[in-house]
């Protein structure tokens, strides 16, 4: 039992390190620069954290429910580590809509600049 408690502090502690480091702020800086131009999404990174928490969140309770033998447990852990998998690819698939509008507006800003 005192295996499966020791297990359980180290899980519980590993997690509790990678929400701290997620959730804690980075100081952003800018880089300007002639050859590379790279836009920073705040929206993005934002959902990103939300969804990387929520797996965070998942993968205790599943560790939670694994180690005290609570199937409730893990299975509502296996479903926040879904739903965050959810939320990051309903995010890329934005971020993916996104890059081809721009794509698109520039393809038509650039076919009214060479009829002109």
């Amino acid at each position: 039992m005192s295996t499966q408690l020791g297990d359980f502090v180290a899980v519980f502690t590993a997690v509790l390190f990678a929400i701290f480091t997620l959730l804690t702020p980075l100081r952003a800086t800018a880089v300007a620069s002639d050859l590379i131009s790279i836009p920073i999404a705040i929206g993005t990174m934002s959902n990103n954290l939300d969804a990387s928490a929520k797996d965070a969140e998942g993968k205790l309770e599943s560790a939670y429910g694994e180690l005290t033998g609570d199937a409730g447990h893990q299975i509502k852990g296996k479903a926040k580590q879904v739903q965050a998998s959810a939320m990051h690819t309903a995010d890329n698939l934005k971020q993916g809509a996104k890059t081809v509008a721009k794509s698109i507006s520039k393809a038509a800003d650039n076919l009214t600049d060479d009829l002109s």
